[in-house]
């Protein structure tokens, strides 16, 4: 300021006045702003639960946790959360009135389907604005999707609302198909306004997957399942195991050693932690927070960094409503989810932008350092701060 021709009393009279606020403005700020999205947020998820959870889902990928976690969420709290379907989802999830309640339904959108383009979907949900499909065949032809756009919509179990498919059948019919229909066969089908299939295929009873598979199925096209949860499938074996729910485990008692284990949803080791990990599993019963100190990470990295599933023997730490089970010992079970779906590679939980550790393709780009905007230095000689009045406020 003295370079730009102010007095050295001036200047530091200025300094002083900013000192003063900064001591209390900056913090303010951000709580005043930070306060009324919490309160905002809260008055939506208590009063509008649908809209809320469609609205978490419609903006991913953001937030701390990923949709499975939100619609866990959102179905313990009165929410109906609908699949995918080919006749009723639009590329958003959607609101759907539950007959004349007043209430509305969660329609999950194709964004959840793994694979499909945009575009895709787009054709999709014009094709079908007169009427619905009636089949696979039906579909192909109207939409103009190509078929491989289809088998993505089959893993996603997506023709199972309303054609009533199960992913191996759709998945067989959709293997009649090519990518553009025989012009006869259109001509015929656009003369008729009806589908007609270029081949009869004979019936064919395929044998359908398992209930366990069709969980981890949704997981791997989906991100997530309105099936059972995938730890229900195996309680019987952990029971034997002697390994208890996350919620056991939650309400024990302060002091008390516990044996779980769940689906690992999120890591974190904030830079102000000294590196403690704080990692977030998942069962049936709901989460459990874990806390792992520096040395058992190190002990335990490949366990910490690479499980979808994850046990864990330790001590219960609670403070009032806050509880934590601090580990001891980690054990990798993901080999039982893949024992789940009789698959031969090794199946990868979805993870959240929560999960530092599981970001594929690099860092969030949203924590690169912003460009800084160079100052410009404006000095007018006739205008002195004391010709400003501004109203402030004393703290004495």
């Amino acid at each position: 300021m003295v370079r730009n021709g102010y007095t050295p009393e001036f200047a530091e009279k200025t300094f002083s006045q900013l000192e003063g606020f900064g001591s209390y403005g900056f913090p303010e700020s951000h709580a005043a702003s930070f306060a009324l999205i919490a309160y905002a947020s809260s008055y939506i998820k208590c009063h509008y639960p649908e809209a809320f959870c469609a609205a978490l889902i419609n903006s991913q990928p953001m937030g701390f946790y990923a949709p499975a976690q939100i619609v866990g969420d959102a179905r313990p709290h009165g929410v109906e959360v609908r699949p995918v379907c080919i006749n009723r989802s639009r590329w958003d999830c959607t609101l759907e009135r539950i007959g004349n309640s007043g209430r509305h339904a969660v329609r999950l959108g194709f964004r959840q389907v793994k694979g499909l383009a945009v575009a895709d979907a787009a054709r999709i949900v014009a094709a079908r604005m007169d009427n619905a499909f009636a089949s696979v065949d039906d579909m192909w032809r109207r939409s103009g999707v190509p078929s491989e756009a289809l088998v993505q919509l089959a893993k996603a179990d997506a023709f199972l609302p309303s054609l009533t498919l199960e992913r191996r059948d759709a998945l067989w019919a959709i293997k009649a198909l090519r990518d553009e229909p025989l012009p006869l066969f259109a001509a015929a089908a656009e003369r008729e306004m009806a589908a007609i299939a270029e081949q009869q295929e004979p019936e064919v009873a395929l044998r359908q997957m398992t209930d366990g598979h069709n969980v981890i199925e949704d997981y791997s096209h989906t991100g997530l399942t309105l099936r059972q949860h995938p730890i229900a499938f195996l309680r019987k074996d952990l029971s034997v195991r002697n390994i208890i729910t996350c919620a056991e485990a939650m309400n024990s008692r302060d002091g008390r050693w516990v044996y779980t284990a769940g689906l690992v949803l999120v890591r974190q080791m904030p830079g102000s932690a000294k590196g403690v990990m704080f990692i977030t599993i998942e069962d049936e019963t709901g989460p459990a927070n874990l806390v792992v100190w520096p040395t058992l990470f190190e002990k335990r990295r490949r366990v910490v960094l690479g499980s979808s599933m994850m046990a864990i023997n330790g001590r219960i730490q609670r403070e009032g409503e806050v509880v934590h089970l601090v580990a001891q010992q980690l054990f990798d079970l993901s080999a039982d989810l893949t024992d789940l779906a009789d698959r031969d590679e090794e199946f990868k939980l979805p993870a959240g932008r929560g999960d530092e550790f599981a970001r594929a393709g690099g860092p969030d780009p949203r924590d690169k350092p912003k460009p800084v905007v160079a100052a410009r230095d404006m000095f007018v000689p006739d205008l002195h701060i004391d010709t400003l009045k501004v109203k402030s406020r004393n703290f004495h």
